[in-house]
């Protein structure tokens, strides 16, 4: 609903929000021209006499006014500066409802934070467009201020608001796009930046200090803005959306592999899963609470999460600065309800050292309540004080520290690599960022028509070993996609605990999101069983299944789930043994990949040349590489093979190279032929990886098995 409001002019106030800081150097500002540029030469006319003129500051993922570069530059340069918020369908459609719900805590208090200084957030529903279109208007904006996005969708986005714009011809000229970034590390030139950590670390490079917040300057207009909208209300909103998929498409993503292999275990038993009515079963089998056990059972009045379940911080700016506190604090204790209560929640996400930061302020930092070098600010101010101002050269005292910095360090590393990866893309295919669950993901998309298909590479690969496949496939009248798997390539390789399960929500969730229609589904190796997976788990997703090389195993008694290791339902930790083999497993694929990777292609050795093996230890130095070293050594891919195909219940291929030095082929396609239905098997002279080994035979094989998949489809459908 609209309403109108009117903003009078009386003396700036000075924010809230925290005390005023320091500001850094000049050296370290960020107003060069890597942290705020603008989209475009300015209109005739629009130079500095433009400057006491009105802007517009267009919030997305940066919802705060401390540490936002954008919004210092637009009070410094203009008289009447305009805060909106635009509740798009592209924004919002493919977050879940805690997510939301914490989006509208945090457009909440950053419209009260506005208020109190006599400014306001407008809020907007519909296209952006749409909406900034009317506002520029009405305001006449000489600039228009938002953050550079790195997630493609945002980036598309944002390419439409100023395509949009600038067809109109506005009488007082058109407004001019100023793009910023908070930049964490104090480099000019994204170009010349290394695309290996090991290289990047080398730099030495300070760190900027993060801005304090301005006092935002106060207009009188009359503008109408929508109200705040409740959860109800969003959902509403996107249900009338037309790009809204239907219920059934997007209830896929609601059932958790877990809860999927629970109902397959018992069908009788999980008529009611305990899972969905909240509950579950501790150690000895005693039915609990879905509260932690630890978690006292009252709501706290000053609660700083959504709801009693959740690990998630809410709130704006001063809500999780107020958390942040709280956590860094951890080891001195507190006699407070909400720190205890934070605290309690710590210790339930600490499944591995350090995994807690990310799992209690993963959403903040996604929708940018709190910026990544406020973050490291206060962690390294905190453990100053512990020290009594110095830092050790041997680690930092507090185990909270640690775990925040080494998570908004490596967090910048992939956006900034991300975004590089995209401005100065060198490689055949272009790149495309996708947020998953708030993590860095790059894949690539060609082909403008003809059926889905998505490839999926295998351990210690990426998206571009696929680099004699994509293109072929696309140009037989298919659209391909190809991802790199959270953890491996240039996607985001977080502390969290990687399991099979883990990388089939992520390919389930890419589907979805991403292609959003049935795919033929293509995967290499490790790739092979995680696309079983998803296939065994969520079938309506695939069209069609290929495994080369798979990993996995047929084990030929089993018809149901039964016999599945309870652990992969359990939550899986990590042992100190597996952090040691992680450890000697880098230093040995370091040290010997060009020679391992030569006998995975021992027909076609030439393949390996010195760019795959340069990515393959780029990668390696990666941070979080050896975190998802330690998750893998500690796989035992418990879900047979047969039980996924069976589950899946569609038609797959199997293509073996038969010189594989990692698996014995003729044994295991003895065993799919003999417990395997609707399984057609292609045997190639290659090793592990024929996709890029000897690409022609296998793009032939691919295309003709989606081709003929595609007309068995179409004949089903007439009938």
């Amino acid at each position: 609903m609209a309403l109108a409001f009117s903003l009078r002019h009386h003396p700036r106030i000075a924010s809230p929000l925290r005390p005023s800081l320091p500001r850094p150097r000049p050296r370290r500002l960020p107003f060069c021209v890597a942290c705020v540029r603008p989209s475009a030469s300015p209109a005739p006319g629009q130079g500095e006499a433009a400057r006491g003129g009105s802007a517009l500051v267009w919030f997305k993922n940066d919802l705060r006014v401390d540490d936002h570069p954008g919004l210092v530059a637009a009070v410094a340069k203009h008289e009447t500066v305009v805060p909106l918020y635009v509740f798009d369908h592209r924004i919002l459609s493919d977050l879940s409802d805690e997510m939301r719900e914490i989006l509208l805590f945090s457009v909440k208090e950053l419209k009260e934070l506005l208020k109190d200084q006599g400014s306001d957030l407008l809020l907007g529903f519909g296209s952006t467009e749409d909406v900034i279109l009317e506002l520029v208007n009405k305001v006449k904006p000489s600039h228009i201020y938002a953050e550079e996005e790195v997630e493609y969708n945002l980036r598309k986005l944002t390419t439409t608001v100023e395509s949009s714009l600038s067809a109109v011809p506005f009488s007082w000229g058109n407004p001019e796009f100023i793009f910023w970034r908070t930049p964490f590390y104090d480099f000019k030139n994204l170009k010349e930046l290394p695309a290996s950590y090991h290289e990047f670390t080398k730099l030495k490079l300070s760190i900027s200090l993060p801005l304090p917040a301005p006092t935002i300057p106060v207009f009188s207009m009359e503008l109408k803005t929508s109200a705040l909208p409740s959860l109800v209300d969003v959902k509403n909103y996107l249900d009338g959306t037309p790009c809204q998929s239907d219920d059934s498409w997007i209830s896929l993503k609601k059932a958790s592999p877990k809860s999927i292999l629970k109902m397959n275990r018992n069908q009788n038993i999980m008529k009611t899963d305990p899972a969905e009515r909240g509950e579950y079963y501790d150690e000895k089998g005693k039915e609990t609470s879905s509260t932690f056990n630890n978690v006292r059972s009252t709501k706290i009045s000053n609660s700083m999460f959504v709801s009693q379940e959740g690990s998630l911080v809410k709130g704006g700016t001063n809500t999780v600065l107020n958390a942040l506190i709280a956590y860094l604090r951890y080891l001195e204790g507190t006699a407070r309800d909400d720190w205890q209560e934070l605290h309690d929640k710590l210790r339930k996400a600490e499944r591995r050292k350090g995994a807690s930061f990310s799992a209690l302020f993963g959403s903040a930092l996604y929708f940018g309540t709190i910026s990544r070098r406020r973050v490291y600010y206060e962690a390294i101010k905190y453990e100053k004080e512990r020290n009594a101002g110095f830092l050790s050269p041997f680690g930092y005292s507090a185990p909270t520290v640690a775990a925040a910095v080494d998570a908004v360090c490596s967090m910048e590393w992939y956006s900034v690599l991300a975004l590089k990866s995209q401005i100065c893309n060198e490689g055949v295919y272009p790149v495309r960022i996708w947020r998953w669950k708030g993590h860095f993901i790059q894949y690539t998309a060609v082909g403008n028509e003809g059926p889905a298909a998505l490839l999926v590479h295998g351990f210690g690969a990426f998206l571009e070993h696929f680099r004699g496949n994509i293109s072929n496939i696309a140009d037989g009248g298919h659209r391909v996609w190809a991802i790199s798997l959270l953890g491996f390539g240039k996607s985001e390789k977080p502390n969290v605990i990687y399991t099979e399960l883990l990388w089939a929500e992520l390919l389930r969730d890419f589907i979805v999101d991403v292609v959003r229609e049935p795919v033929h589904l293509v995967g290499n190796s490790l790739g092979g069983y995680f696309v079983a997976t998803v296939a065994g788990l969520w079938p309506s997703l695939v069209k069609s299944l290929v495994l080369i090389n798979t990993a996995g195993s047929i084990v030929p008694t089993i018809s149901s789930i039964p016999s599945v290791d309870v652990k992969l339902i359990q939550e899986r930790k990590i042992s100190g043994l597996a952090w040691l083999q992680a450890q000697l497993l880098l230093l040995f694929l370091r040290s010997t990949a060009g020679k391992f990777i030569e006998k995975c292609y021992p027909t076609n050795v030439e393949r390996v040349d010195g760019w795959l093996v340069g990515e393959i230890l780029r990668a390696s130095f990666d941070p979080g590489a050896a975190i998802v070293l330690e998750s893998i050594v500690s796989f035992d891919l418990s879900i047979p093979l047969n039980y996924l195909l069976g589950s899946f219940g569609g038609e797959v291929l199997i293509i073996q190279g038969m010189k594989d030095p990692l698996t014995k082929s003729e044994a295991f396609l003895s065993m799919v032929r003999e417990h395997c239905n609707k399984v057609t098997v292609s045997e190639l002279d290659a090793g592990h990886c024929p996709h890029d080994e000897v690409p022609q035979k296998v793009n032939s094989i691919l295309r003709e098995w989606i081709t003929r998949i595609e007309s068995s489809l179409h004949i089903l459908e007439r009938t």
